[in-house]
């Protein structure tokens, strides 16, 4: 009992320090994983802790329980729009990049330490892919800002590699101990890691999304287990079948995270704060297994290796894997620093530990020696090198008030929070210059720490907290006006919107955010007058736009395009 009273007091002790460490990551511009594995590494058997821990199947069972509650919550705010978007560059990256990467990783590797080439392939099979846990955290707390393409390529790629990176793992594992069978059943390993972890992701996603809507729970604090329940329900039954549980668990978050969901942002926040639990235990759990004394041992040698790695093997794999996708150079250059490495690398280390490898110790050793110094080299100058490249921002600030629906039954509404950008359609605009359609309304303005009544003279200013209330099928709308990329981003297709018949030509430009050029005079027409000069009945074109008369006199009916197209500019 009174090693169980001790162990909650250090779990306690250590968890408290953790989330205190949170707090000098911004401060510092450190990366937070590299603060909480320096909280592990000082409470370690070598550190002022003394605490001895070098139990590496607990290790590893601990770290793929964490990387579960990271990789769920990861999924849960990928949005499904950004997967279709990026996922044959994904792939691309999870797979042919995560090979070569390995492969050229290996070679050195085994040069370096003067090991086997297979004892080589495989130590750079296991830091051959990019950790979920790491891009997540260095892209989500990092006080920056990339452009959407290349987050959602670097979250859907980290969420998906792993699959590639165990395989290689497990098979050169195989054929080092003499245990490999046919290049059939290692290719079948492959198929299977990738195709069952993507079915049961997949299903598990979309069956959750049906039992949260439905099973309407009278206790509401129910709604984020059940949620939790289905992720290690993907992850486990993926893992049985002899598939990847990463990547279930990760596609099924995405699946739920799309759907319609009741209970959204309570579940969300709840495995929010699942994630930072997980990903504290995790890196501190992984600090208390190094050891200082022999991570110095491999000093020069990991230097090497992961000097290798980060300026040679990865941009050589992202130059091959992803320049079919039309990334420009710069992109390209980002794409490449950010191959974090993390917790999966170390935790795939502990796998020719358990499996007796020869020379698995040193190994393990030059890993935990490339992955310290890829977070703190990539994730530390990761805002220099994205501002060099004229390709971050700052992070939206956390606005001083939150407000929400948290609805026990399925309702077609929400209440968003939008930041006012410099350069967005929305910015610097009166709410009465902006076309308003049913739908939406301005509820609250928080200007710095100041409550501002929305009026129709109400001025939107960069940096202002917007909460918007509107409908499903506008959202995509709004999320354009807020947006500096309004005029790269194609209009949502296929909607049908109702504005006041008031309405003039110009705020219906502000608010489809077009590249439309019109004289005053054609500006202020209200797209009543519009209509009235058209013959009865009959539909008005304005850009990519379709005016029609609405069901009652004080209304119009606007349709955008049937494809999503870039609005053509009409005359003036």
């Amino acid at each position: 009992m009174d090693g169980f009273n001790a162990t909650m007091l250090l779990a306690g002790v250590l968890l408290l320090i953790g989330i205190a460490s949170s707090k000098f990551s911004a401060r510092l511009g450190m990366p937070v994983l590299v603060l909480f594995l320096a909280v592990g590494m000082l409470a370690g058997s070598e550190g002022i802790g003394r605490i001895p821990f070098e139990n590496y199947p607990m290790a590893s069972s601990l770290s793929s329980a964490a990387l579960a509650l990271i990789l769920f919550d990861g999924g849960l705010r990928t949005s499904i729009t950004s997967v279709r978007q990026v996922w044959r560059q994904a792939l691309a990256l999870s797979t042919v990049g995560v090979l070569l990467t390995s492969v050229i990783t290996g070679l050195a590797a085994a040069w370096i330490l003067q090991m086997s080439l297979l004892q080589g392939l495989l130590l750079g099979s296991i830091v051959g892919s990019t950790d979920a846990a790491a891009v997540f955290s260095v892209l989500r707390t990092g006080g920056l800002r990339l452009p959407e393409r290349l987050t959602a390529t670097l979250e859907v790629e980290s969420g998906s590699n792993d699959p590639m990176a165990i395989f290689l793992t497990i098979g050169l594992i195989s054929l080092i101990n003499g245990e490999a069978g046919s290049a059939a059943e290692l290719l079948l390993l492959f198929v299977t890691q990738f195709g069952v972890g993507t079915l049961v992701g997949v299903g598990v996603g979309r069956l959750a999304g049906l039992a949260v809507n439905r099973i309407n729970l009278d206790y509401p604090g129910l709604y984020p287990l059940l949620a939790l329940a289905f992720g290690l329900l993907a992850f486990g039954l993926a893992a049985v079948l002899g598939g990847s549980g990463f990547l279930a668990v990760y596609l099924a978050g995405i699946v739920l995270g799309s759907s319609p969901i009741v209970w959204r942002s309570g579940i969300f926040l709840f495995h929010d704060a699942a994630a930072w639990l997980g990903q504290i235990a995790l890196f501190v759990m992984l600090g208390l297994l190094s050891f200082p004394s022999r991570l110095a041992a491999v000093a020069g040698e990991g230097l090497l290796i992961a000097l290798v790695l980060i300026l040679v093997a990865r941009p050589i794999a992202v130059l091959i894997a992803a320049s079919p996708f039309r990334y420009n150079v710069r992109e390209l250059i980002l794409l490449s620093w950010v191959g974090l490495k993390g917790a999966v690398p170390i935790t795939l280390a502990t796998f020719p530990l358990m499996a007796g490898v020869p020379g698995s110790q040193v190994i393990f050793n030059a890993v935990f020696f490339v992955v310290l110094i890829s977070a703190v080299s990539q994730g530390w100058s990761l805002p220099a090198v994205a501002r060099r490249l004229r390709l971050g921002r700052p992070a939206d600030p956390t606005p001083p008030l939150s407000m929400e629906i948290n609805a026990l039954r399925h309702v077609d509404g929400e209440i968003v929070d939008y930041t006012v950008r410099a350069g967005a359609p929305a910015a610097g605009l009166k709410l009465r210059e902006m076309g308003r359609p049913d739908g939406m309304v301005v509820t609250l303005v928080v200007r710095r720490r100041q409550v501002v009544i929305p009026r129709g003279a109400t001025a939107l200013e960069p940096g202002d907290h917007v909460f918007v209330a509107l409908r499903n099928h506008v959202k995509p709308l709004i999320d354009r006006l807020f947006s500096p990329e309004a005029m790269e981003r194609p209009l949502p297709t296929d909607l049908e919107l109702r504005f006041p018949a008031y309405t003039t030509l110009g705020q219906l430009k502000r608010f489809f955010a077009l590249d439309e050029r019109l004289a005053a005079a054609a500006a202020a027409q209200t797209l009543e007058h519009v209509l009235e000069q058209q013959q009865a009945g009959q539909s008005a074109r304005f850009g990519p736009l379709t005016i029609q008369p609405g069901p009652d006199a004080d209304g119009v009916r606007v349709h955008t395009p049937r494809s999503a197209v870039q609005a053509a500019p009409a005359a003036g």
